[in-house]
């Protein structure tokens, strides 16, 4: 006696993910095909970036890479025709390219720390959601998830910019829902706090010790968890989720 296959949640969908060459960006990128989609994976390390897609068909997926700066209108004109010319359609996005940037306090930040983060973590958002939603209405819709962060919701000391940044991303997304939602599109942002990343395991020991402290799992989350929420929220199992905030966070925000 056989049985069905267990449908996945992206199956016949295709989607797009910035900053997908390593950390949280791969792994959406690799839970996204495990779940049926075809995946445009970008980053603007061409090296990491196609080591993803080699990850992707090494586990029978689709994927193809296209190089893109966020801060450029026309590199996200370019994922939209890669995502059209190689899969026919733009069905998902997530925005996940970022940059922490330098760690000052606001007084002592200059100009161009503060417009390096600005440009990469909002104003890159930005420019993505207005190429994808132009790409998604006219076939019906999609779903947009952002990348924002714990600091989305508060404030950290020697971090403006980033923090600036990840609480316009949560603007941002609340306003197009608002926009397109009866057009069928479904935007929605996730709020990871410290995932165990290259970057984060880069701190000093006393540092992470302090860090993992602040979580109420005693623990940093894992790329892995963060990429599950993503592929839900992109799927039409959360038809009914739209212009909101998912923080993932371990409990961080809880106190």
């Amino acid at each position: 006696m056989s049985t069905a296959p267990v449908p996945r949640l992206l199956d016949g969908k295709v989607a797009l993910v910035t900053g997908a060459g390593d950390g949280i960006g791969r792994t959406i990128a690799l839970r996204y095909a495990a779940e049926g989609a075809k995946v445009v994976v970008s980053d603007l390390n061409d090296q990491t970036g196609r080591k993803t897609v080699e990850l992707i068909e090494g586990e029978g997926g689709q994927a193809v890479y296209a190089h893109a700066d966020v801060r450029r209108a026309e590199d996200h004109a370019g994922l939209i025709e890669a995502a059209k010319s190689s899969f026919g359609r733009l069905d998902v996005a997530c925005n996940n390219a970022g940059i922490s940037g330098e760690f000052a306090p606001v007084g002592e930040l200059s100009d161009p720390q503060w417009q390096a983060v600005i440009d990469v973590n909002l104003t890159g958002v930005f420019l993505g959601m207005r190429a994808q939603i132009n790409a998604m209405l006219p076939t019906g819709g999609g779903a947009i998830v952002n990348i924002s962060s714990i600091l989305g919701q508060v404030g950290m000391e020697q971090a403006a910019p980033y923090t600036a940044a990840k609480h316009g991303v949560l603007g941002l997304t609340r306003a197009a829902a608002w926009e397109y939602g009866q057009r069928g599109i479904r935007v929605n942002a996730v709020g990871p706090a410290f995932i165990n990343t290259q970057l984060v395991n880069a701190l000093p020991p006393d540092a992470l010790d302090e860090l993992r402290s602040r979580h109420a799992l005693g623990r940093f989350g894992e790329t892995s968890e963060v990429a599950a929420l993503v592929a839900w929220l992109s799927s039409d199992q959360a038809s009914f989720a739209t212009g909101a905030y998912y923080p993932i966070d371990g409990g961080y925000l809880a106190r």
